[in-house]
């Protein structure tokens, strides 16, 4: 793999098991064992200040822009994609052509073990995505949501987000 386009913040640590490629990671992030994170020379994938990559992620933003904010908890096995379909059978793309889309994940989000992230997907701050969501629409700000594919659990209440805020 060549190794270029990569901007880093202060005391970021990233797994030797991992790689990353074309990215611009703010301070303060942790990158586990074993991912794989890329953008593109014309588009690197942006990680913002204090977010957290768990184990076994992947995050393609090769094809689109991928912008992860600042905060995010993001847990063990979770794919963000900018781009899907059958790259390898121009014979299917007639029928299933390729899904290509940016995405962009909100300041405080957390987002579970097994979670999927399609291309043009957006999620407001601080979203939850519950564990082995499929995440093919977007969802704005304080959104709870779930499922294959996500649908809205909840929204958090005024309370909730004046707790959060420290208000």
């Amino acid at each position: 793999m060549k190794f270029a386009n990569i901007k880093l913040g202060t005391d970021v640590e990233i797994e030797t098991s991992s790689t990353v490629n074309n990215v611009q990671i703010g301070d303060n992030v942790k990158i586990a064992k074993r991912c794989s994170i890329f953008g593109s020379p014309e588009r690197p994938l942006e990680i913002g200040a204090n977010s957290y990559i768990g184990m076994n992620c992947t995050m393609n933003g090769y094809l689109e822009k991928v912008i992860i904010g600042r905060n995010v908890s993001v847990a063990q096995n979770v794919h963000i994609m900018s781009d899907s379909g059958p790259n390898a059978s121009l014979l299917l793309q007639k029928i299933y052509p390729i899904i290509v889309g940016p995405v962009f994940i909100g300041d405080h989000c957390w987002l579970g073990a097994n979670v999927i992230i399609m291309p043009n997907v957006s999620l407001g701050d601080y979203c939850v995505v519950a564990a082995n969501s499929f995440v093919n629409r977007s969802f704005s700000s304080y959104s709870v949501i779930g499922g294959n594919p996500a649908k809205l659990i909840k929204v958090f209440s005024n309370e909730e987000i004046n707790k959060m805020k420290g208000l």
